[in-house]
C-alpha cells in the first residue's frame, strides 16, 4: 500500500457504502503530516454556483463539497500563485488558498476560470493517527496524482469510475455498479 502523503489521491474503496460523504469519493490530500490530515473531495459538485454563496461577483463557477467538516466555510484550491498572494503550494503546481478579495478581482475579470480554481464547501479531515487506522481497515487507498495541477480542472462524475477501471480486476466490477447495490 502506497503510503499517503500532501499531493496524492485518496480513493474510496467500493466498501464505503451509504457514507454520505465518502461513497465514491476522490480526495486530494492537501496536508498530511503526524499531527492529522486534510483533504478535499474533488468529484462531488453541489448544486450551487460561487454567485450564490458569495456577494459581489455573477460568477457560475461550480462548487463541490469539499468533506463533511466547516461546510460553512469556503475553501479553494487553485494554479495560479503568481496572481493570489498567500498561497500554500500543496504539490505539483498546485495551491491552496490566498487573498479571497484577489481571487474575486481575478474571477470577476475573467483572469482565471474553472480551468485554474476549484471551491469547495467543508474539507475532509483525519486526526493524528485516523487516517491510517482508515488505510488499515481499507476504507481507501492512496493513489499518486498523475495529473498534476490539470486535476482542478478534472471531470468530477466520472472521476471514480476512472479509478476504479485504471485498477483493473475485481474494481473494474465496481466502475459500473450502481452507486446503491439495493437499486440493482
Amino acid at each position: 500500500m502506497k503510503k499517503p502523503e500532501k499531493g496524492s489521491l485518496l480513493i474510496a474503496e467500493p466498501s464505503i457504502i451509504g457514507d454520505l460523504s465518502f461513497n465514491r469519493a476522490v480526495i486530494l490530500l492537501a496536508d498530511h503530516n503526524n499531527l492529522g490530515s486534510v483533504g478535499f473531495i474533488l468529484n462531488k459538485k453541489l448544486d450551487y454556483n460561487l454567485k450564490d454563496l458569495i456577494e459581489g461577483t455573477d460568477s457560475e463557477l461550480p462548487v463541490y463539497n469539499g468533506g463533511p467538516v466547516e461546510q460553512d466555510n469556503l475553501y479553494f484550491i487553485h494554479k495560479s500563485p503568481e496572481l493570489i498572494p498567500n498561497s500554500i503550494e500543496i504539490s505539483q503546481g498546485i495551491f491552496w488558498g490566498g487573498d479571497f478579495s484577489t481571487v474575486l478581482e481575478l474571477i470577476n475579470s475573467s483572469k482565471i476560470t474553472s480551468e485554474d480554481i476549484k471551491f469547495f464547501l467543508g474539507y475532509s479531515g483525519w486526526e493524528e493517527k485516523q487516517l491510517k487506522d482508515e488505510l488499515d481497515s481499507h476504507a481507501w487507498f492512496v493513489s499518486k496524482n498523475t495529473y498534476d495541477n490539470s486535476i482542478i480542472s478534472k471531470c468530477c462524475n466520472e472521476f471514480w469510475k476512472e479509478k476504479m477501471l485504471e485498477l483493473g480486476g475485481e474494481y473494474s466490477i465496481w466502475s459500473n455498479a450502481p452507486e446503491n447495490p439495493s437499486y440493482n
